[in-house]
């Protein structure tokens, strides 16, 4: 049963905080944009400002199912896939596909989210967390998507900020 009603990303802490009814539960490392943070279609950087989750993608698919225009392939993502396709920007486990709710900013036009196909999503274990390496997107550990996936309902609200987390937000109150 979904219970987190809003995420907040902090692109200077590299971490997913999750919220509910103002109190914290998760903290979870992330990758975010190695071009940084921006809006603008084509510039691969991680959009800011207030979005939702559009649409919940993959439920019931193993851990580490590759996903590819939102569909699964049928593969489930190992070393040696790797070394098959090692150009690949891997998309797996889940997705959570975010669309911006701030007209001008991150919503229509060129600065749509939605349209730039940005997520939240799992990426290999091989990848580091808490470094920006990502194509725009927002990259987790496929256990955490996993476990973040079944926390978050459709229209949750996702704050995406360069600003790093205040204090009080060190230490989650887990249940």
């Amino acid at each position: 049963m979904p219970d987190l009603d809003l995420l907040h990303i902090s692109i200077a802490d590299q971490a997913l905080y999750g919220f509910r009814s103002g109190r914290l539960l998760v903290r979870l490392p992330v990758s975010t944009a190695l071009n940084g943070a921006g809006e603008s279609n084509g510039s691969g950087c991680t959009p800011r400002g207030l979005h939702q989750v559009r649409a919940r993608i993959g439920a019931g698919l193993p851990l580490a199912a590759v996903l590819r225009g939102r569909r699964w392939t049928g593969e489930v993502w190992s070393p040696e896939l790797h070394q098959q396709f090692p150009g690949r920007d891997w998309i797996l486990t889940r997705i959570l596909w975010l669309s911006g709710i701030e007209p001008g900013r991150n919503r229509l036009g060129s600065v749509d989210t939605f349209r730039r196909y940005i997520y939240l999503h799992g990426t290999p274990d091989t990848e580091p967390m808490g470094t920006p390496l990502s194509h725009g997107c927002i990259r987790l550990r496929n256990t955490d998507m996993l476990t973040l996936f079944e926390r978050v309902p459709t229209h949750c609200q996702v704050r995406i900020d360069e600003a790093a987390c205040p204090q009080w937000a060190a230490e989650p109150d887990f249940q």
